[in-house]
């Protein structure tokens, strides 16, 4: 997609369809709309569309007057999803290019950049493997800032790196097993580095039975797909900190729940597994095109937890690469097996701060549903650094417990710890169990499992992967001071 920022005013904007936002209790209207605002047919209520062909007073062929809902509730988060909605109708209709109208208040830089990535994001479809020549798409896409500031360009370059980047995690996390197996994910990994000048490393079979990965090895062990820990680094060419960030993300490229297997019903889902790791890929990928003065390292371990006649049983117990034994009580609580010995190996890497990413438990999705992220810290500072990023991007994520109580449900008589606890506060027990390996270092934890995916498609989201939290984990990157 084409993407410019046009000074010009509104109506010498030659687009194929032009979006307008409007309001809820809105009196005045332009461009012919006048008729359709005093009938009520347009009424300003959020994801309200209306199709103006050939409107007075605009070069364009089209104006679509966008619901906005309440204007004092409208914010940067409010604008990409207006976007993203409107290019998802005007697709429909088969249009091929469109630009959006800030209006004098909405000029700043945040809503240029949200403007280009709503355009970017609803662009997206999970469609890929389909055959034929239906596939409908934007051509371009301009942002429409008449009395705009300084800075708008960069903005507008920013939106777009971090909505490509956003639908690059979206892309691999929608990918079916058969062709993303982990080799094959390193193997994405690999060419993305090298596409952004970043330092790729990816840890095979070999390596990480030298580092004593037990936990690791011990979930891929059923898969005839070997397992990989992928390392990108960035490294910047004079840093402002002496903070080096961790970022951790969760590749089981597909999830079978091993022995203890998953119902049938919903497991063709589970390619989706490797959403945490797909996110930390397409955050570094912003950040090398960013460049904040800040050291970041993506960690993404990938296996296939698989039920082969090899793989691990309920009882086995693993030592990890810190040290720690595992009894593993049930194979489907594979996700804290892998990040654990990922998470150690961060450390041991010189990471100052761990951020990890997992779609990790059912239980966040019975606490949370599928609005918010849940956000468990060990570090006050951190989780309100993450907060302040998911906030300013529109990245719902809410606060969770992680008082030391609830490590007695992790209690083993034969190991060091259990791999599950019971079945209530299962989330808090999944993140305890992690904070184990995270140590004493600043860490938070994104339970993404009930965020990660859409099973029904939304105005501005086609059904599928959402991409979450990158544009979280890039803020927190290039909004980073000491």
């Amino acid at each position: 997609m084409k993407i410019t920022l046009e000074r010009n005013p509104a109506e010498q904007i030659a687009a194929a369809a032009l979006i307008v936002p409007v309001f809820e209790g809105e009196k005045e209207s332009r461009f012919g709309a006048a008729p359709f605002v005093a009938s009520g047919e347009v009424a300003g209520k959020a994801d309200e569309f209306t199709l103006l062909h050939n409107p007075a007073g605009a070069a364009a062929e089209r104006v679509l007057l966008a619901g906005g809902g309440k204007a004092e509730r409208f914010d940067a988060a409010g604008l990409r999803k207006l976007v993203a909605a409107s290019v998802r109708f005007l697709k429909e209709k088969n249009v091929p290019s469109a630009a959006v109208l800030l209006e004098a208040n909405r000029t700043a830089a945040e809503y240029a950049s949200a403007a280009v990535e709503g355009a970017i994001l609803g662009d997206f479809e999970p469609d890929r493997h389909k055959t034929g020549n239906g596939k409908k798409t934007l051509e371009s896409f301009a942002v429409v800032c008449p009395n705009g500031a300084a800075g708008l360009d960069a903005a507008v370059s920013r939106g777009q790196v971090l909505a490509e980047s956003q639908n690059f995690t979206r892309a691999l996390a929608n990918e079916p097993a058969n062709l993303l197996t982990p080799l094959k994910m390193a193997a994405a990994a690999r060419e993305m580095s090298q596409q952004q000048g970043l330092e790729c490393e990816v840890l095979e079979r070999g390596n990480l039975e030298r580092l004593g990965m037990g936990a690791l090895l011990g979930v891929a062990q059923g898969s005839a797909e070997p397992p990989v820990l992928i390392v990108i680094r960035y490294r910047p060419q004079k840093a402002a900190s002496t903070a080096h960030l961790g970022l951790v993300g969760k590749g089981v490229t597909f999830d079978t729940g091993g022995i203890s297997i998953k119902p049938s019903e919903g497991m063709e889902k589970m390619k989706y597994d490797m959403s945490g790791g797909a996110a930390m890929l397409g955050a570094i990928r912003a950040i090398a095109q960013l460049k904040p003065p800040l050291a970041v390292t993506a960690f993404i371990p990938c296996v296939e937890n698989m039920p082969g006649s090899r793989a691990q049983r309920p009882g086995d117990i693993v030592t990890t690469m810190s040290g720690k034994t595992v009894e593993v009580l049930n194979t489907d609580a594979e996700g804290r097996l892998i990040l654990a010995d990922a998470l150690a190996y961060a450390r041991r890497q010189g990471c100052t701060h761990l951020v990890d990413a997992a779609t990790l438990t059912g239980a966040i999705v019975v606490a949370l549903g599928h609005i918010h992220a849940g956000l468990f810290s060990s570090d006050d500072a951190l989780r309100d650094r993450v907060l302040r990023a998911a906030r300013a991007e529109g990245e719902r994520m809410w606060p969770m417990p992680l008082d030391e109580d609830y490590k007695e449900g992790l209690k083993s008589a034969f190991a060091d710890i259990a791999n599950i606890g019971s079945r209530w506060g299962g989330a808090i027990t999944a993140a305890i169990f992690l904070k184990e390996f995270a140590g004493d270092t600043p860490w938070v934890h994104l339970d993404i499992a009930g965020t990660a995916w859409l099973d029904e498609a939304k105005p501005d989201m086609p059904k599928g992967p959402t991409g979450l939290p990158v544009r979280t984990l890039v803020r927190l990157a290039t909004d980073w001071t000491d």
